[in-house]
């Protein structure tokens, strides 16, 4: 069987109470995050992330669906929030990095989903060796599994919501591409740009009806809205924190 891996993993097989893993350490985060200018963030997080990222909607079929991100750097392969081993001290790191190595997957049956989701672990990290024994000999879970178990299902719950809170906002319309330039003093690739990226349209937002409105905010929604529009400030802080980079 194999498991198509999410953004950021190579292969993903079923996690088993036999197996030992390797665990990221305090601090540590994939391989993959600290050359990626973006990650996907969830319906609860919004507000915790918008402490410190942008947070931008991103589309990979076209418009059909979106989601949320947060905005870790201006140029491709750019996290301005990782550096010298180890994210930026007091910055809170999105849950999709720290569920890492592990992640769910969708279970269908006869091509038929089901509401089950599976335990997946990134293979690699599948150590005999160097790896963590989470289960002992009796199937009883260890400490360090507890706490991974409940970020595992609550962040996949939040997948959800955020999904529904995507397609509602595509279905009424108010999102809009829109795309960053800004110029560095002194900066040798001159004018930067960064596109792909979709916000709600604040005009758009003025145009709903009262049944459209009162939908958004029934569903929290509209507070996350206001979160979003509140959070592209930072991407003045994005180029600050680049900005003192390149002066190292």
């Amino acid at each position: 069987m194999r498991i198509a891996p999410p953004f950021g993993y190579h292969e993903v097989v079923p996690f088993l109470k036999t197996q030992k893993v390797r665990l990221l350490k305090p601090g540590q985060v994939p391989e993959f995050v600290q050359q990626a200018n973006a990650i996907p963030v969830s319906y609860s997080e919004f507000q915790l992330v918008a402490r410190e990222y942008p947070i931008v909607f991103t589309t990979n079929d076209g418009g059909k669906s979106f989601a949320p991100v947060a905005v870790l750097g201006i140029q491709a392969r750019e996290n301005v929030f990782y550096a010298e081993g180890a994210w930026a001290s007091q910055v809170y790191v999105p849950a999709y990095a720290r569920r890492y190595p592990f992640c769910m997957a969708k279970v269908n049956v006869d091509k038929v989903e089901r509401k089950e989701r599976l335990i997946c672990v990134e293979k690699a990290f599948v150590d005999d060796a160097r790896g963590e024994a989470l289960f002992d000999a009796q199937g009883n879970p260890a400490p360090d599994w507890a706490p991974m178990e409940r970020l595992l299902s609550e962040y996949e719950a939040d997948l959800e919501r955020s999904r529904e809170m995507c397609a509602l906002l595509a279905d009424y319309g108010v999102l809009e591409a829109f795309a960053m330039e800004a110029t560095l003093a002194k900066h040798s690739a001159g004018a930067l740009h960064l596109t792909g990226m979709h916000r709600v349209s604040e005009k758009n937002l003025e145009n709903l009806n009262a049944a459209q409105l009162k939908n958004l905010m029934r569903k929290g929604v509209l507070a996350r809205v206001y979160i979003h529009l509140l959070s592209l400030e930072n991407f003045a802080r994005l180029l600050e924190r680049k900005a003192a980079r390149e002066k190292r």
